[in-house]
């Protein structure tokens, strides 16, 4: 019988693998759906590689996550912050080449992407929290 850590590990690595599927379906179909010029498609690839899955990333992360456990809560506070400070600067980048595609997009394509980039109300991270008073 495997190890639980490996079992743990294959189950990510395989979420993993459908989650970059499932980003590489949505990129092809708003692709699709921009009808870009071809002026624009050093833009796009430029666009889609930063929005691509970070693979060190997730190395890193999955790195930090298994040693939270044997850390004191003053080096686990420290841990947390720096991977959200990595997260952070990769939002940043992945911002910026969001944004340089965006400004090279007609105000047509922007209406497009803006519609199918949108986030979905089936989304659970984007669901507003659960509120036990009412704020009026």
């Amino acid at each position: 019988m495997p190890p639980f850590k490996t079992i743990c590990l294959a189950v990510f690595a395989s979420a993993l693998a459908a989650s970059a599927h499932a980003q590489g379906r949505e990129l092809d179909s708003l692709h699709r759906a921009l009808n870009l010029t071809p002026a624009q498609e050093a833009d796009w690839r430029a666009f889609a590689a930063a929005s691509a899955p970070d693979a060190e990333q997730a190395a890193r992360d999955r790195s930090a996550q298994s040693m939270l456990p044997g850390l004191h809560a003053p080096q686990r506070v420290d841990l947390t912050i720096a991977a959200m400070q990595a997260d952070l600067s990769a939002l940043e980048r992945r911002g910026a080449a969001l944004k340089a595609f965006y400004a090279k997009l007609t105000p047509a394509q922007q209406a497009v992407f803006d519609r199918q980039t949108a986030p979905r109300a089936s989304d659970e991270r984007y669901a507003p929290e659960p509120s036990d008073s009412d704020p009026f």
